[in-house]
């Protein structure tokens, strides 16, 4: 399915007339069921992509509970007092455009299902009109979970799967597939449900008032299987392509992408999980995270954690009472979807990210958010750097190759962010650097699954030498727990090679005209004590010297054995019987040719 319109601040757009002002910041009000959300991104190249956020602020008020009656529990019109309140919300906001230097032209006000459905939606929306010169664009529901779909496109760099937006009234669904920059989903847009969060708390109230307790469990079945049915129905109305239904077939379920506060919080309860009860996961950041079928479909578990624990991380009490009805919801999906589900992953890509991220050129969106990201600390030959480090690794064979997680863009990120924490003292380089994806200088980055945000993390921590002090020595066992022990060893094998780079070019400059080194590598069998391993044999050449005052192989010679360490087998990830690699590197004189400066 196609873009919409492009925005003109990514390319050639003539500035503002008034000279305050910043054609590439765009705000959005989001006008949601369960809070009102006021955004400033910038997106300024070249960190577009990972659509920054200069300002935030949300406004506590629930437009969907202030449509119920609270003696009757029937629905009113939004009162008075409350569309009073919202509008001065946004006044106020726009006085922030102001002062950040928001064109008027490049604020938005967008509204969802509690505004659509509410009964004095046009009163409520000429109001804001009047006070504000704004029109309310209010979404359509197909439309509402398109945009939802978009801002889960632009929470990850490759998307397969069917995409599930649960709000405070409604929940949209659709599939989505997005590769390099193409979104593509159904032609018929989403399917909308009425299915909220606040509302299936409501729904399910209203079905158990004044019944007896067995009566109250046979409506509430009878109300399981109506959803069960529609959930079926919109499938078949969304025609979810062949290809990702020969993948769920053949994978035991489809991947879902779910956004959504409603969403949000299971996924806050699934991290209290993981974070306690004997498990400690590394990350608290909800986008990018990802959970089994056996966890996110655990609601018993889930639904004790929200009755019993004292104080959950991101988790409202607010969310705490809609915790039943959304695993009403979740145990319900997962009994209706064809083939099930395989694994959930958490976006918190919603309408300020869709809105924003469908209107970006195709070029922009392509772009990877981690290579993104790091592109500002890039030092000036950081594709030089990353070539080297791409040398170094072998082509893949019959026999032997990489994971996929070690990329193209996951080799550039790290060439970029090679020297950003060298200028620390060294008891703080190697923490910082092992930090610096989830608390630190990438932790509010848009865009980064959580095992890319440990694979660039150890490598940063591995290119300091990997020394730690014990109180950090946790969290480096705890991100690589996130990984397997393939990728954990790579990690361990490319920060090796990044640590040497850095001591050979210290300034993050390389002059290709005049090669200090040139790597090359390849599998290589008879490897070994008893030469019956294949291991990996690395070649590093440097330009052949009469005499070489800087005695640059006597010092490279020196420095590659840190690199061969990794091969060790007391080395190997999980010890002598875990995963590894033999390594072989040879530093060799050569005349090498020039290629031109970079």
């Amino acid at each position: 399915m196609g873009g919409g319109s492009q925005i003109p601040v990514l390319n050639g757009q003539k500035p503002p007339a008034d000279p305050g002002q910043n054609a590439y910041l765009h705000a959005v009000v989001d006008l949601g069921s369960n809070g009102i959300r006021c955004s400033i991104s910038d997106l300024s190249p070249p960190t577009t992509r990972v659509i920054p956020t200069v300002h935030f602020h949300r406004v506590n008020v629930s437009l969907y509970e202030a449509q119920l009656d609270p003696d009757s529990g029937n629905r009113i019109p939004i009162p008075q007092n409350v569309i009073d309140r919202i509008v001065s919300a946004i006044v106020r906001f726009q006085i922030v455009c102001v002062e950040i230097g928001v064109p008027a032209q490049n604020i938005r006000i967008i509204a969802t299902e509690a505004t659509r459905t509410a009964f004095n939606a046009s009163e409520f929306m000429d109001a804001i009109l009047h006070k504000t010169g704004i029109a309310v664009e209010a979404l359509r529901k197909e439309q509402e979970g398109v945009i939802g779909a978009w801002g889960i496109a632009s929470s990850f760099s490759d998307v397969e799967g069917l995409a599930l937006d649960l709000g405070g009234g409604s929940m949209q669904m659709t599939w989505i597939i997005s590769h390099a920059g193409n979104v593509h989903m159904s032609s018929q847009g989403s399917v909308s449900f009425p299915y909220g969060a606040a509302a299936l708390t409501q729904k399910l109230a209203d079905l158990a008032r004044g019944k007896s307790k067995e009566d109250a469990h046979k409506a509430r079945e009878e109300f399981r299987e109506e959803m069960a049915n529609n959930f079926r129905a919109a499938f078949d109305t969304l025609d979810v392509p062949e290809q990702l239904v020969h993948k769920a077939r053949k994978q035991g379920g489809f991947p879902l992408y779910l956004s959504g506060g409603g969403f949000r919080g299971w996924g806050y309860l699934l991290l209290y999980l993981h974070q306690t009860k004997g498990q400690s996961y590394p990350i608290s950041i909800i986008n990018g995270y990802s959970a089994p079928k056996k966890d996110f479909e655990n609601t018993k578990a889930l639904k004790e954690v929200a009755r019993t624990a004292h104080e959950i991380f991101r988790v409202s009490d607010r969310r705490r009472r809609q915790v039943p009805s959304v695993a009403f919801l979740v145990n319900t999906l997962a009994q209706s979807l064809p083939y099930g589900i395989k694994e959930a992953h958490f976006c918190q890509g919603g309408v300020r990210e869709g809105v924003l991220f469908r209107e970006m050129l195709p070029v922009v969106r392509r772009q990877d958010p981690l290579e993104v990201a790091t592109a500002r600390h890039a030092p000036s030959s950081a594709q030089a750097l990353a070539a080297l480090l791409l040398a170094a690794l072998p082509r893949p064979s019959a026999s032997r190759s990489f994971p996929p997680s070690i990329s193209l863009h996951l080799i550039q990120a790290f060439a970029n962010s090679l020297y950003y924490h060298a200028t620390m003292a060294k008891e703080l380089s190697s923490s910082a650097a092992l930090y610096s994806t989830s608390t630190g200088i990438l932790a509010s980055t848009h865009g980064i699954p959580h095992d890319h945000r440990a694979l660039l993390a150890l490598m940063l921590q591995e290119r300091y030498g990997g020394e730690l002090p014990p109180r950090d020595m946790d969290l480096k066992t705890q991100l690589q727990g996130i990984l397997t022990p393939e990728e954990v060893w790579w990690t361990r094998y490319l920060g090796k090679l990044g640590l040497v780079l850095a001591q050979l070019y210290p300034t993050g400059r390389v002059d290709t005209s005049k090669p200090r080194i040139v790597p090359s590598a390849r599998w290589k069998k008879g490897m070994g004590k008893k030469g019956k391993k294949e291991g990996l044999d690395l070649t590093i050449a440097i330009q052949k010297v009469a005499d070489d005052p800087s005695h640059l192989r006597e010092e490279l010679e020196n420095d590659v054995q840190k690199i061969q360490k990794v091969g060790k087998r007391k080395n190997w990830i999980g010890g002598r019987d875990g995963w590894g690699i033999k390594v072989r590197v040879s530093v060799v004189e050569e005349d090498l040719l020039v290629t031109g400066e970079t």
